[in-house]
C-alpha cells in the first residue's frame, strides 16, 4: 500500500491507497501543533497505525509514504527548514523521523509541488503531459510538470510562480523582493488590501459586517452582486494573474495552466474567462489555442491526493 500525509497549519490529512493510487482509508484532523515537533510526529505516526488497522492492514504492509508539507524544504534529507504556519518546526527531519517510526521508506515534497502532482494525475491536468497549477491561498504557490515528470530545478525551486515579477519595483513581498506576483494576488496581501482600501459604501464591508473581518471571501460575494468596486479590485487580480500566465506562455508553452482557490472561488464569469481573454490579447495568435486555463478540479479531495501522488512519484508508478 502507499500512504500519503497532507501537513498543514490548520489541518492533516491521510490518504492510504493501493499501487493504483485508488484511495481506500482516509482520515482527516486539525493540526493542533505542541511547539515540540517530536510529540507532533509522534502523534501523526500514531494516526498511521489507527488508519491501518481500520483498513485490516500494518505497517509491514506500506511500501512508501509521502509527505507534502508547506516549505521551505530540504528534500534530499528529507527535513523541513521553517514552515511559516508550524510553531517551531525549525530543521525537523521529518522523513528520518517517520521510516524510523513506521519502517517505510518516507518521500518529503513541499505542497504547492504535491497539489501540482495530484492535480497532473487525478485532477484538471490529466492526460496532458505539460502543465503548470498556480494557487493563490496565503500566498501563491505553483509546480510545474514538464514531460510527465514535475520540474523542481537546480535547488528545487522550480515552481515559485509567486515570486515571478508583475511590476518593477513594485510593492513588497513577504519573502523581501518586491513586485512578486503574492504581493498582488495571495491571499494575505488581498486581505490586506482589500481591509485598507474598501470604501464604505462597498457592499464588502456589510457583507463581511465591519472591516476587520473582511476577507476575499466576501470580496468575491460583493462582485458577484455587481459592486463597483469589488469588481475594479477583481479587475486588478486578473490582470496580475493573467501576466503571469503570459511569462509562462512564452517561457514554458505549457499544455494547460490550472488555477486554484481564490480563481475557482471566483468562476468561469469574474475570473476564468477575463483572464483567457487577457492572455489571448498577449500571446501569438497561434499560441492561445493550445493552452488551457482551467479551475483546479479536485476540491477538498485534494488533501487526501497531494502526499500520496508525492508516494507514487517516489516509486515511479506511473
Amino acid at each position: 500500500m502507499l500512504l500519503g500525509i497532507d501537513i498543514g497549519g490548520s489541518k492533516i490529512a491521510f490518504g492510504l491507497a493501493d499501487p493504483s493510487g485508488r484511495i481506500l482509508a482516509r482520515h482527516r484532523r486539525a493540526t493542533e501543533p505542541t511547539g515540540d515537533p517530536g510529540r507532533d510526529l509522534d502523534r501523526i505516526a500514531d494516526d498511521v497505525r489507527v488508519l491501518l488497522a481500520k483498513a485490516g492492514a500494518g505497517e509491514g504492509d506500506l511500501q512508501r509514504i509521502g509527505v507534502s508539507v508547506p516549505g521551505p524544504l530540504d528534500t534530499e534529507r528529507g527535513v523541513v527548514v521553517r514552515p511559516p504556519n508550524l510553531p517551531h518546526w525549525e530543521a525537523v527531519p521529518v522523513a528520518p523521523r517517520l521510516e524510523a517510526e513506521l519502517g517505510c521508506p518516507v518521500s518529503l515534497e513541499n505542497d504547492a509541488n504535491a497539489a501540482a502532482l495530484a492535480e497532473y494525475r487525478f485532477g484538471a491536468g490529466r492526460g496532458t503531459q505539460d502543465m503548470v497549477y498556480l494557487t493563490m491561498s496565503t500566498g501563491v504557490g505553483g509546480g510545474v510538470i514538464l514531460a510527465g515528470r514535475l520540474h523542481r530545478g537546480r535547488i528545487g525551486s522550480a515552481g515559485e510562480l509567486g515570486h515571478t515579477p508583475v511590476e518593477w519595483p513594485g510593492e513588497a513581498c513577504e519573502c523581501g523582493l518586491k513586485g512578486c506576483l503574492e504581493a498582488y494576488v495571495g491571499g494575505a496581501a488581498l486581505t490586506r488590501r482589500l481591509r485598507d482600501r474598501a470604501p464604505e459604501t462597498s457592499a464588502c464591508l456589510a457583507l463581511a459586517g465591519g472591516r476587520e473581518a473582511l476577507t476575499p471571501v466576501h470580496w468575491i460575494e460583493a462582485a458577484r452582486a455587481g459592486d463597483r468596486w469589488a469588481l475594479g479590485e477583481l479587475d486588478r487580480f486578473n490582470h496580475y494573474v493573467a501576466q503571469a500566465i503570459v511569462h509562462l506562455a512564452f517561457g514554458l508553452a505549457p499544455e494547460v495552466v490550472v488555477l486554484g482557490t481564490i480563481a475557482v472561488a471566483a468562476g468561469e464569469a469574474l475570473c476564468f474567462g477575463p483572464i483567457r481573454a487577457q492572455v489571448a490579447e498577449r500571446v501569438w495568435p497561434h499560441q492561445a489555442p493550445y493552452m488551457k486555463i482551467v479551475p483546479a478540479a479536485l476540491g477538498d479531495d485534494l488533501a487526501y491526493r497531494a502526499g500520496l501522488c508525492v508516494a507514487l512519484e517516489a516509486v515511479g508508478n506511473r
